[in-house]
């Protein structure tokens, strides 16, 4: 991979994340910078595919920097899943003169990265957009931080409802994997409890932290819940357990879904995309490949894209602690 860069292809791949746009900002003005051509594929791999390639400057990017979703699209591709379909892939990048591609998404569309790099010897280089803020390498992803300020916002609006009805609310929230989301809004959010995949604290847990919270004296109560909590098999029958139980709660549910994805990102999620981006363009024309730029330490780190997939984004076990006490 010592081939010199001069023109570099960007894609967004995966669940759109806000702070995406703020990232093709970056890298296509980061190219500019360093006199390197930056082509836009549109639909991620089902881009690469059609070749629907398009070169981006300066001016082109002007404006997106306070949009959320991402202007070069976003789709799902099983052709790129077969080797034929890398092989076409990787013929249109030829075609097209791109001789390095930067991929901003999650562990899956890392992976297709890899699987094209591997095969074709195509330096890559993966920014870790997603709000689950679950890939390893990296302390915050692009997005995460815009998601829990969303959901923060409008468990706010929820909790008025709450206060003036005498209500029970199970609020649900991504994260079908990983709680990041959930904890971090729900303490951001003063929730009661907070439910997250990776602790199953049990029904009776549940139970007995809701009949104490009503003991001393609070007449209403807000429930997080990342959308792959082990409890129940849904939220639905979550509230539905908790009514029969506790019949002195009136219970509601709502589900966040995807308006956690949207917006326009934070100041802290574009200064990220900003940081991370730049590095990703100045990695690839210093020479190295195969890594994810990260943020570890509030400094921006390169993690190998192997291990970025492969590990593991742990939650974080102070912030439980944290919880704990400040919900009695």
């Amino acid at each position: 991979m010592s081939v010199k860069i001069k023109r570099i292809g960007v894609l967004t791949s995966g669940g759109d994340a806000p702070g995406m746009n703020a990232s093709i900002r970056a890298i296509v003005r980061a190219c500019s910078y360093h006199n390197v051509e930056c082509i836009g594929i549109y639909r991620g791999f089902q881009g690469l595919i059609d070749s629907d390639f398009e070169p981006l400057g300066p001016r082109d990017v002007h404006y997106i920097l306070n949009k959320g979703g991402t202007i070069l699209k976003t789709a799902r591709c099983n052709e790129f899943r077969t080797k034929e379909g890398r092989e076409k892939a990787y013929q249109n990048l030829l075609a097209a003169q791109i001789d390095a591609l930067i991929i901003i998404g999650g562990d899956g569309s890392f992976n297709g990265g890899m699987a094209l790099s591997e095969e074709f010897d195509l330096p890559i280089i993966g920014i870790p957009g997603t709000i689950d803020n679950d890939i390893f390498g990296t302390t915050h992803t692009i997005g995460f931080d815009t998601a829990c300020n969303t959901v923060v916002d409008v468990v706010d609006k929820i909790r008025d409802t709450a206060s003036s009805h005498k209500r029970l609310f199970f609020v649900e929230v991504m994260g079908r994997d990983a709680g990041h989301i959930a904890l971090n809004a729900g303490i951001g959010a003063g929730a009661e409890e907070i439910i997250v995949p990776e602790e199953n604290l049990g029904m009776e847990r549940l139970l007995e932290s809701l009949a104490r919270s009503k003991k001393s004296g609070k007449s209403s109560s807000i429930v997080i819940v990342a959308e792959g909590e082990k409890l129940g098999k849904n939220v639905f029958e979550l509230g539905e357990y908790v009514e029969q139980h506790l019949p002195d709660y009136d219970v509601r549910v709502s589900v966040l879904g995807h308006m956690q994805r949207g917006g326009a990102p934070s100041c802290f999620d574009r200064v990220l995309a900003s940081r991370l981006s730049v590095k990703a363009v100045e990695t690839l024309l210093e020479g190295e490949s195969n890594v994810m730029v990260g943020l570890l330490n509030d400094q921006v780190a390169l993690t190998p894209l192997k291990k970025a997939v492969k590990g593991h984004s742990p939650i974080d076990q102070e912030l439980l602690r944290v919880s704990d006490i400040v919900t009695i």
